[in-house]
């Protein structure tokens, strides 16, 4: 579980931009429900958006026209009858708001407003609205989330992923209402943004260490490659001559269970074995670490293995604390990889 407030930590390293001023206050805001607290990131976001103004994109219009525009379709204007009235069919390109990252917006903001938020921000929604008065809605269940990001469209990036959270029903609160938790509902978008916001983070404070999500090169024999998949690390650390591959895990459960005894999930296990193993014929202190986002389980993760000459651990890391508490756990492995 995650409290809420840690959601916009995680989501401020994730996407450099909520560190800018205008989104200090999320940070120590408090909100009533996961909900309002993605609201208040979305209306400060699409407010700096409109001082930018609205992303346009050239949309396809056809229609009978008085003035020529663009291109004349001659066998519709027949069709049609048009030129009855004095009109031809034209077919032009129209520099729109009406973009698809703008009906996203709109869809999300409509969709905030049928939940359990604050007047005041459901008030912020609604005159945003009016600036989106000639975008389009879309269906919620058939929205293709695989935008693509360019220097034009950049600032759109944070906020198509608020919009993700929202609309994929990420927002939960717990039984009583009140307590300011997110549920595991969409692990892999959420893993996701775990792994992002470790990676981000041990950047931003530890500049002393390497930080990449580095791919790494099969260790062949013949050097024939057909065929075998990218081995994609989440976060690798390096100093020095040392390297710590992370294989960041959110899932609803960190074990499996099996006849009442718990073991360690056996692909991730043998994923992160075959990292390092690979990893370490290029020389090198090689580890792994396998860092799961502690889960309701009554079960806790602090092993540590010697396999072939290499070390691998299985953490996991506590996101219902206060975020300090976050650091302290994220500084710690660091730390240890460094002086160990």
């Amino acid at each position: 579980m995650i409290r809420i407030q840690n959601i916009y930590y995680m989501l401020a390293y994730a996407f450099q931009i909520l560190r800018e001023q205008g989104y200090a206050s999320c940070g120590t805001e408090q909100f009533e429900n996961t909900a309002d607290l993605l609201s208040a990131i979305l209306v400060k976001g699409v407010s700096v958006q409109i001082k930018r103004g609205l992303g346009r994109t050239y949309i396809e219009e056809t229609e009978p026209l008085s003035c020529l525009r663009g291109k004349i379709d001659v066998t519709e204007s027949i069709k049609q009858q048009t030129l009855i009235k004095q009109q031809l069919v034209c077919t032009y390109d129209e520099f729109s708001v009406d973009s698809y990252m703008n009906q996203v917006l709109k869809t999300t903001m409509e969709m905030l407003l049928r939940y359990d938020i604050p007047k005041t921000r459901k008030k912020e929604l609604r005159n945003l609205l009016l600036y989106f008065k000639d975008v389009g809605t879309l269906d919620i269940y058939n929205i293709n989330w695989n935008f693509r990001f360019n220097r034009n469209n950049q600032s759109y990036q944070m906020l198509m992923s608020v919009c993700y959270l929202v609309i994929k029903g990420l927002l939960q609160t717990t039984a009583d209402g009140t307590v300011k938790l997110m549920q595991f509902l969409d692990e892999q978008r959420m893993c996701r943004l775990y792994e992002k916001f470790i990676l981000e983070y041990y950047k931003k404070h530890y500049p002393q260490i390497k930080t990449a999500a580095s791919q790494i090169g099969w260790a062949l024999d013949d050097g024939i490659s057909a065929m075998l998949p990218t081995m994609q690390s989440d976060i690798m650390l390096t100093y020095g001559e040392k390297t710590l591959i992370i294989d960041a895990k959110y899932y609803g459960h960190t074990t499996q269970k099996q006849y009442d005894v718990h073991t360690l999930h056996s692909n991730n296990l043998y994923q992160i074995f075959t990292y390092v193993k690979n990893k370490a014929v290029a020389g090198g202190e090689v580890s792994g670490m396998l860092l799961y986002a502690k889960t309701d389980e009554a079960v806790l993760l602090n092993n540590s293995y010697m396999m072939s000459g290499n070390k691998i651990s299985v953490k996991t890391l506590d996101l219902d604390c206060e975020f300090s508490e976050i650091a302290a756990q994220l500084n710690a492995i660091a730390d240890d990889f460094m002086k160990s």
